[in-house]
């Protein structure tokens, strides 16, 4: 593999290399709006940047980036001048981003923005949360102006053809609306699919989009007697949708980002495909499945290279969060960094709870009794979770352990991103295996090998586990921030108790073959280096 579209420059290895699912340019994508220039604006939320799509091409230009003011975009809408207005979730933020491209404050006065919408000069936003609020902005200066509370979860709303806000309540399964200058709000519709926005076409017909799995619309009647009629598009987890001026439906997928044109029959077009929202963890069953943690839900990107593989992305289980997994048999152990872990059955497709409350889980090993090790990275611990769900401290006073793993004799290796370091965990205490390894994150063992990924240096480093000898296996990764991009302090993980940006995690997975699975989180694709024949 030679060829690099995302910014990394030519991927250098000892190895073979194949992606199992091609490079996309949208991680993940939440608000769209159509812009003054005819482009579709789409906000990035796991990313942290917007871009500018063209409908006709699908080609995408980064218009803020990842390294700009703006934190967590999930929601844009443009004003009467062209300015675009940035809902930012986790900072509690709405920015104006002006035509010229300046940016400036708007309010901090918001918790948890989300749906934003203008009306003329008029700037209206709400709260995604609990007993959340909807607020009129000033952007020239004066105080927030509260139209209504008691929103169980807002999110993307828009001005009806009869001049009221409408918006849903995803919680509660209802839509809602009330007049731009207050009022009593009045419910439109309820038991509607998971609601997660609400939007108008061209001729005035409301359009309510399902978060959930089937990528359902809901059409719904407001001039007769508020029937409605469903179609299912297939687009896992909808976020929002825009319509052009020519009455065509573009919606967005938070997890799989891309942007896909919408028919009213439910036939759709990809502009943008979908693809990867990370990927974060990665592991393989024995039946040689591959799995991605990738935030929103359990991932399988289906390699060409396999029978019936199409490389394209197929959506497990949809639920929120998935970011360190690990395969045992035909189960699947998955890590939340907003504390929980969890057994996943595929046949059955029940989840099981095995341990809450901890503080940032991340890499996840069975050992060979069976029990659960995680690298509990926000306590600096390594923790055990036994088959009775009991939760054990394994080590602690550890730095920021990321990933852990076993080799045959069952030992175990904890990898540490701020030390630059690989760890071996022993009855004494930790040691240091290999130690100047950049920023160590996905660990995996074969035979007697320890590989890890360097995502400070966007290496992947071998470790003889016999002579300590170490080498480079493969250089240029597409992990981490792309070259360039100027490094900026981390989200906050929650905000105001609701999930915030959880940090990146490049894994690492080891097939019974010798070859090694990558999440090259930096282009949305796993890539599997296999050895040389």
């Amino acid at each position: 593999m030679t060829e690099r579209a995302s910014g990394y420059g030519v991927l250098r290895t000892r190895r073979e290399a194949r992606r199992l699912n091609p490079p996309h340019p949208l991680w993940g994508s939440n608000g769209v709006a159509f812009g003054p220039d005819g482009r579709l604006y789409v906000a990035q939320f796991l990313a942290g940047r917007i871009s500018a799509v063209d409908p006709a091409t699908g080609d995408v230009e980064t218009v803020v980036p990842m390294d700009g003011p703006v934190q967590s975009p999930d929601d844009l809408a443009f004003g009467a001048d062209g300015s675009m207005y940035i809902a930012d979730l986790v900072p509690g933020r709405v920015w104006r981003r002006s035509p010229e491209g300046a940016y400036a404050p708007v309010s901090d006065e918001v918790k948890v923005p989300n749906g934003i919408t203008c009306v003329g000069d008029r700037l209206f936003v709400n709260e995604m949360r609990t007993n959340g609020r909807l607020l009129e902005l000033f952007p020239d200066g004066g105080a927030p102006v509260v139209l209504t509370d008691g929103l169980a979860f807002g999110n993307a709303m828009q001005l009806g053809p009869d001049g009221c806000l409408y918006y849903p309540h995803m919680i509660s399964g209802q839509v809602w609306r009330i007049p731009p200058d207050g009022g009593v709000p009045e419910m439109v519709a309820e038991d509607v699919h998971d609601p997660v926005a609400v939007r108008f076409d061209q001729g005035g017909v409301l359009y309510v989009l399902s978060r959930g799995p089937e990528g359902i619309v809901t059409r719904v009647d407001l001039h007769g007697g508020g029937t409605r009629s469903l179609v299912t598009s297939g687009v896992t987890g909808l976020d929002n949708a825009a319509f052009d001026a020519e009455n065509r439906m573009f919606v967005s997928s938070f997890a799989g980002g891309g942007i896909t044109e919408l028919h009213p029959d439910g036939r759709t077009r990809p502009v943008v495909p979908r693809g990867l929202d990370g990927p974060y963890g990665v592991t393989i069953d024995l039946g040689g499945t591959v799995y991605a943690a990738d935030h929103y839900r359990v991932a399988r990107p289906e390699d060409p290279a396999d029978d019936g593989g199409s490389g394209d992305v197929a959506t497990e289980i949809l639920q929120p969060f998935f970011h360190g997994i690990t395969a045992e048999g035909g189960l699947l152990h998955t890590t939340s960094q907003y504390g929980g872990v969890q057994t996943y059955d595929p046949a059955t497709r029940v989840t099981r709870v095995r341990a809450s409350g901890l503080n940032q889980p991340l890499g996840i090993a069975v050992r060979s009794d069976g029990m659960l090790v995680i690298a509990e990275t926000g306590a600096g611990r390594v923790i055990g979770v036994d088959a009775d769900d009991t939760v054990t401290v394994l080590a602690e006073g550890l730095d920021h352990p990321v990933d852990v793993a076993f080799d045959t004799g069952g030992h175990c290796y904890v990898s540490d991103d701020r030390l630059g370091a690989v760890l071996r965990v022993d009855e004494e205490g930790p040691v240091v295996l290999a130690g100047g390894l950049g920023a160590p994150q996905g660990l995996a063992v074969h035979g007697e090998a320890l590989f890890t990924v360097d995502v400070e240096h966007r290496r992947l480093w071998s470790v003889s586990l016999t002579t300590g000898e170490r080498r480079v296996e493969a250089e240029d990764l597409a992990v981490g921030l792309p070259p360039g991009v100027a490094r900026r302090p981390e989200p906050a993980l929650f905000a105001h108790g609701l999930p915030g940006l959880a940090p990146r995690f490049a894994g690492l997975a080891a097939a019974p073959d010798g070859s090694l699975l990558l999440s090259s989180n930096g282009e949305g694709t796993v890539l599997r280096l296999a050895p040389n024949p």
